[in-house]
């Protein structure tokens, strides 16, 4: 940032809204970091308002739709509905699920079927987790919204922009995921949890009295409670076996087996491919045109280049200048340093210090200096040299 600037940590104890308490809404998912954050802020005077997200209609999405792990679940919408009780404060139910089907899932299938492999949770993220809870937040007068991500929010007070901060919890850390949240989002944003660690935040639960403490974590993609992504596809997707049926495995040129439809593989893997060879394979690219998938051995899954579109700049206005910054291409990466700039057109390349493995089209790439998300795009291409 500029020599000078004075950056600051926004959290929940925003001093100059202490003596006049906004409303604000809570996103509940039934959960301990939700019904912690939304128990933190009632003790700290702020008017909350609990609001659950219904993001898809249970018939519809096939599975166990019972299923206690995913973030919007049955169980889940009634076990925020309690919390809320317990809290004192108002909860509603929001139906978003023909906003989210069209955002959301219909993005997925879309991407699948393009031979990309999406992340739904980061589009899910800008579309419904912020821009429709804030337009939820406004028909009910509150200025704020808050969550349960273990993320901070900096604010640079000279340029005015603000972006996320990494948890200093590694386990727990939800930066990768936030990346597309837009400026004028974040500034209406509140992280209870901003420094917490996970034991932290069930030590608060039981401090809070509340009764989910030992609660189970949420890892599934919360539309596919079976997370089986396959059994979706074929139920969602008319005619899948005919529009994507058995077609050629190939190797350098050389059809040697046959896949049972190109949406069911992804780039890096190596299980499930039905071939031999001398050395391991792995699907190196996803041709949905020739309905083709390309395997090859590993040395091959490595580039040094990427390129992304749908960037969202956080830290900054924009990265015309090349940056050396740390990059993560998949949530669990460890992030490598690479050169970094937009172009005319608001591309995004990336040029690692060191290739890279099985970059991914349809993942997101986010960009770090230091614990700062500088910001984050779509990957639609890796390049060799």
């Amino acid at each position: 940032m500029n020599d000078g600037a004075v950056v600051t940590c926004i959290a929940t104890n925003i001093d100059s809204m202490r003596t006049d308490p906004n409303r604000v809404i809570v996103g509940m998912s039934g959960g301990v970091d939700s019904s912690v954050a939304a128990g933190i802020l009632v003790e700290q005077g702020y008017a909350c308002i609990g609001i659950t997200i219904k993001t898809y209609r249970y018939e519809d999405v096939g599975g166990n739709v019972g299923n206690d792990s995913s973030c919007c679940s049955l169980d889940g919408i009634n076990d925020a509905r309690r919390i809320c009780m317990q809290l004192g404060i108002p909860h509603y139910t929001v139906d978003f699920s023909e906003t989210f089907r069209a955002n959301v899932i219909d993005y997925f299938i879309d991407d699948y079927m393009a031979g990309n492999t999406p992340n739904p949770c980061v589009r899910c993220n800008r579309t419904i987790k912020w821009r429709e809870m804030l337009r939820k937040a406004d028909s009910l007068g509150a200025e704020y919204i808050a969550t349960g991500h273990y993320a901070m929010i900096m604010h640079d007070e000279q340029s005015g922009r603000r972006w996320i901060r990494r948890s200093p919890d590694a386990a727990k850390d939800q930066s990768y995921m936030l990346w597309s949240v837009e400026q004028e989002l974040l500034g209406r944003t509140m992280f209870p949890l901003a420094g917490f660690t996970k034991p932290e935040s069930r030590s608060e639960a039981e401090r809070l009295g509340l009764d989910i403490a030992a609660k189970g974590e949420s890892y599934e993609i919360c539309f596919i409670p079976d997370n089986d992504y396959r059994r979706f596809l074929r139920d969602n997707v008319d005619d899948i076996n005919d529009r994507v049926g058995s077609g050629p495995i190939i190797l350098d040129g050389k059809v040697i087996g046959t896949h049972e439809g190109y949406p069911f593989y992804t780039v890096g893997q190596r299980k499930g491919l039905g071939v031999s060879h001398a050395e391991p394979l792995y699907v190196l690219n996803v041709l949905p045109q020739e309905n083709a998938v390309v395997v090859g051995t590993e040395e091959k899954l490595y580039h040094r280049r990427l390129t992304a579109g749908d960037v969202n700049l956080q830290k900054y206005a924009n990265l015309r200048e090349p940056r050396q910054l740390m990059v993560k291409i998949r949530y669990k990466d460890a992030g490598c340093m690479a050169t970094c700039h937009t172009d005319e057109d608001g591309t995004l390349h990336v040029e690692f210090a060191e290739p890279r493995p099985a970059i991914t089209k349809g993942q997101s790439v986010v960009l770090y200096e230091g614990d700062d998300v500088v910001g984050g795009g779509i990957i639609t291409a890796s390049l060799d040299e």
